[in-house]
């Protein structure tokens, strides 16, 4: 492997580096606001629990100990709400604090109410299979180890429970009842919070792959990029050439008294030209220039005259443009956005060569460019994976890089394209793109 070759792969395993660490932490958000509910349920079930064994029962707790203790979880509880409120991510080590602190309440409240002969004793277990789904294997193995000590811990320290071990009276006896609730309620809350936990991880396994195929996507532009500079580079040279040759035949006699010639090297001349304009327009996105800039305009202007010279050069016989963004706003383009709009422009009229419609309005702050054709419309199969990279029905070698390309540099400026077959016929494509991203003074916006 090549120097330049590791480099790129250790900055592109980097960056998912750091976006699955941020799916994680968002993950672990999720799970930690699951872990705040339950706890409110654990709270509203001792409370119970205790009320049920000293009221119908008769089993005499020490209550002022369990109250104390209760109070603690429900101070700890409302703390972690506050806190996992504002903050957005969640580590694992801090998922593992939470559950040490659901362990150290559920201990002291099996320490005051009989220890390892309490049949909710077994509410240990619902804390292990938690630790096992939201940790990773390290923490859930220490997790395991700390549950294993606190029960032994139980076994021999505990104030005793007056409850008979009467397992001969069957579903009669109070402890075989309490084993029968700890059950249900042990099954019934993994049931619904597993469930909910596993909806959460799932969501962020796809949100992981999502953003590595992003990374895979941007990647291939950046290639193409590099291949697109280099290659305007090397047609410079012959560009210049053709120029020159078709300069030097324009004047000379042969060619003057030809007009049929001379209308005939003027469209050459004239089609040079365009492609003069396409090789500046790839250096000048690739961040070098052959002598032309980015000027500042207004966003009407740039709309206006982006369709006029689309029309003046291409082959269509009937374009309709419709500009109803109201309010102009001092802009800054450069020839990125412009080719984005041509490649739309140029899909829709190689789809229907006979009508094309361009509608630029103003949506909620955002430019909504929509292309419309008389075409066939889109494949279902192209429809439902519209932007992606040699996602066409053409045929041809590099086809359907351009509509690839016009959802990247879109989703570079934070907007979107959708695509759709209409009803009456034909296709339309919509791009929506933030103004803020586009505007030159910001104040404009709110004018």
């Amino acid at each position: 492997m090549s120097d330049s070759t590791e480099v790129t792969e250790r900055r592109r395993y980097g960056r998912e580096g750091i976006a699955a660490a941020g799916v994680e932490f968002m993950a672990g958000h999720k799970n930690m606001m699951q872990l705040i509910q339950l706890r409110w349920l654990a709270v509203i079930g001792q409370v119970a629990t205790i009320a049920g064994a000293n009221l119908v029962y008769g089993i005499r707790l020490p209550l002022v100990p369990m109250l104390q203790v209760l109070a603690c979880l429900i101070a700890f509880n409302l703390a972690s709400h506050l806190r996992w409120h504002e903050v957005r991510y969640v580590r694992n080590t801090e998922l593992f604090m939470a559950l040490l602190v659901d362990v150290a309440i559920l201990t002291s409240l099996l320490y005051l109410s009989g220890g390892a002969t309490n049949p909710f004793a077994f509410l240990y277990l619902l804390q292990v299979i938690l630790s096992a789904v939201l940790l990773r294997p390290t923490y859930a193995w220490t997790f395991v180890l700390v549950t294993v000590v606190c029960l032994a811990g139980l076994s021999r320290y505990y104030l005793p429970l007056p409850l008979a071990l009467d397992h001969e009276r069957g579903i009669e006896s109070l402890y075989v009842q309490g084993l029968l609730i700890c059950f249900m309620l042990i099954a019934g809350l993994l049931v619904f919070f597993i469930t909910r936990i596993t909806a959460n991880l799932r969501a962020g396994d796809a949100q992981l792959a999502h953003l590595r195929q992003r990374a895979i996507e941007e990647e291939h532009v950046v290639r193409m990029g590099l291949l697109a500079s280099g290659a305007a580079h090397e047609l410079g040279t012959p560009l210049a050439t053709l120029s020159v040759i078709l300069g030097d035949w324009k004047r000379m006699p042969e060619f003057a008294r030809n007009p049929e010639l001379l209308e005939e090297i003027g469209e050459m001349q004239a089609q040079l030209k365009r492609c003069k304009a396409i090789v500046s327009g790839i250096l000048l996105s690739a961040g070098e220039t052959r002598g032309e800039s980015s000027a500042r305009t207004t966003l009407c202007t740039f709309l206006d005259e982006l369709a006029r010279e689309w029309q003046a050069s291409r082959p269509v016989a009937a374009f309709q443009y419709d500009n109803r963004f109201g309010a102009d706003l001092p802009v800054v383009f450069d020839e990125t956005l412009k080719q984005m709009v041509c490649n739309v422009l140029d899909n829709a009229r190689e789809a229907s060569p006979a009508w094309v419609a361009l509608e630029a309005s103003r949506e909620d702050g955002h430019l909504i460019l929509r292309v419309t054709d008389r075409g066939p419309g889109f494949d279902s199969g192209v429809l439902a994976q519209i932007g992606k990279p040699y996602n066409s029905t053409k045929g041809r070698p590099g086809s359907g890089l351009g509509l690839f390309l016009v959802v990247n540099v879109a989703r570079t400026l934070g907007g979107t394209v959708a695509a759709r077959n209409l009803a009456q016929g034909g296709a339309e494509v919509t791009i929506r793109l933030p103004l803020p991203s586009l505007a030159l003074d910001k104040e404009s916006l709110h004018d």
